[in-house]
């Protein structure tokens, strides 16, 4: 039976390992009853997401998973590609904030700037880099692109220079739901952590794994 749409099979000659190979009727799809190259088996991929958004780190998915810690990146990236950021709708609200981690090394700090609709919580946009006003530029388009009523930030004067004064509202409860998930990122995501041994060598390795946890 074929484990991509469950229909019947045939024989299909021999894989390099000299496993008999088998070949869809229906999707011409091949595979192999049992796979030695763990990574190849189809439920990979989903699992690897799985662990991540659970709080494991690279090494510990690997061990789970009993493949290497190099596939687990390569697997990481290439859902993260496959990915693409949500239709944002026209006339909401929004909270935005930022989130202090590093990279490679604690003396370089990275910020990971985000939105979130303020009546699902669902994020819109992100983006990682410096707290400057080049990264917060991309995040705050999106959000005046939708048409925005009103977005609610922290003090930071970066965002006085880039979003209009008549939708900015800096209030002391107005960020209240990011602040919160703030620390929900933190929980899941093991790279984000404050005290973990955990960290992101890489702003592509830690941009693809925010994208599978927050559109995945």
């Amino acid at each position: 039976m074929c484990p991509y749409c469950a229909a019947d099979c045939i024989r299909y000659g021999k894989s390099n390992t000299g496993t008999s190979r088998f070949r869809c009727k229906s999707c011409k799809r091949t595979h192999v009853s049992h796979y030695v190259y763990r990574a190849c088996h189809p439920s990979i991929p989903e699992n690897v997401s799985g662990y991540l958004k659970e709080g494991c780190g690279i090494r510990g998915i690997s061990r789970l998973l009993s493949i290497s810690a190099s596939t687990v990146l390569r697997i990481i990236l290439r859902i993260a590609n496959r990915i693409r950021k949500p239709l944002v709708p026209i006339g909401k609200e929004y909270e935005l904030d930022e989130l202090r981690t590093y990279i490679k090394t604690r003396r370089q700090p990275f910020w990971v700037a985000y939105a979130i609709r303020k009546d699902t919580g669902a994020v819109v946009d992100f983006t990682v880099g410096k707290r400057n006003l080049n990264s917060l530029k991309s995040v705050v388009g999106t959000l005046l692109l939708s048409s925005a009523t009103k977005v609610y930030t922290d003090k930071l004067p970066h965002y006085r220079s880039l979003i209009p004064k008549s939708i900015h509202k800096v209030t002391p409860y107005g960020t209240n739901h990011i602040e919160r998930r703030n620390l929900t990122l933190r929980t899941h995501l093991k790279r984000l952590s404050r005290r973990t041994i955990c960290f992101s060598k890489s702003a592509v390795m830690l941009t693809a794994c925010l994208k599978i946890y927050f559109w995945g």
